[in-house]
């Protein structure tokens, strides 16, 4: 039995139909309104802020993904985060399931230190503390040793559907409603972005990795790391569209003006669009040298077709 917590969310629903492709077995998604992503699914309602909800959904596991999210509230996070980790963990433990944490990269410096599994920690702002207090809970129960665990991390996310990203809001969704992008900061500064199905079907071969346990894992990203100017450029080629975009000061982007909420919500991760991010899967990819990783030109350009598809589909 494979049980995905937080069965809801963009990373867990590709991983469900990543597991089924895979022929892991019987699958389990989990959340408080869980919806089946495969026929054969099935389905538990548990709200993972109750202990003994989250011990029934997980009971007879052998592995739990740990996927859940909340939305971009700091207040939410702080509140709730942790006790939900902690009772996934104690779950997991008492199923003797195995434990695959998937993680992002609030907790890392927001400097340009290119970025390893190694990387210390190094918050910058509530949620980042959040984060590293979450990444400790888990790898104090990677050493304890009472069940597999592994943490596998991944920056900023763009894709397909309703990627929720700093990337996905400024530059892809507002070249999908004819608009002009939006570049954070500075233009000329490199980034690390993971296509988020990439994140999903990384996971899963993680967690059916019996010498993944014990490890903590960046997840795999594109090693070209455009500068963001080349990436809009390569999503308004993607688009059909002429080149161009506008650079918000980082000033103007913390007034929260011209932005969405969540990404007013994100203005602790601002720092970092300074400097280059470099997040280095170079583990990853030594270890499954396989692994076909999506360049951004083929990410970009399904996003367009998908987005193209939409709009078709409505004009029907």
């Amino acid at each position: 039995m494979q049980t995905i917590l937080g069965a809801n969310g963009q990373i867990a629903i590709e991983l469900a139909r990543e597991l089924d492709r895979a022929g892991a077995g019987e699958l389990r998604l989990v959340s408080r309104t869980p919806r089946k992503v495969n026929d054969a699914d099935d389905t538990r309602s548990a709200d993972l802020l109750d202990a003994e909800q989250t011990g029934s959904a997980v009971a007879g596991s052998e592995t739990v993904y740990f996927t859940a999210g909340l939305p971009a509230d700091t207040a939410l996070w702080e509140a709730r985060f942790p006790t939900m980790l902690r009772n996934a963990l104690d779950a997991a433990k008492a199923a003797g399931a195995r434990f695959a944490y998937f993680d992002n990269t609030y907790m890392y410096p927001q400097d340009a230190r290119v970025q390893t599994e190694d990387t210390p920690f190094e918050p910058v702002g509530p949620k980042g503390r959040v984060r590293a207090a979450m990444a400790r809970m888990v790898l104090d129960e990677m050493e304890r040793g009472d069940i597999p665990v592994l943490i596998a991390r991944a920056p900023e996310f763009y894709g397909p559907g309703r990627t929720q990203s700093v990337t996905n809001a400024l530059v892809i969704d507002r070249l999908a409603a004819g608009k002009r992008p939006l570049v954070p900061v500075r233009d000329d500064r490199r980034r690390s972005l993971i296509w988020a199905p990439d994140a999903s079907r990384a996971l899963a071969l993680l967690g059916r990795t019996p010498d993944a346990y014990g490890q903590t894992w960046h997840l795999p990203v594109d090693p070209q790391r455009p500068a963001y100017r080349e990436f809009a450029d390569l999503a308004a080629a993607a688009f059909d569209r002429s080149s161009g975009y506008t650079v918000v000061p980082e000033w103007l982007l913390r007034t929260g003006g011209m932005v969405s909420p969540q990404v007013r919500e994100l203005q602790e991760l601002l720092p970092r669009y300074r400097h280059d991010n470099l997040f280095d899967s170079g583990k990853f990819l030594a270890r499954f040298p396989e692994f076909p990783v999506t360049t951004y030109a083929e990410g970009l350009r399904t996003i367009h077709a998908e987005a193209a598809s939409r709009r078709e589909n409505r004009a029907s």
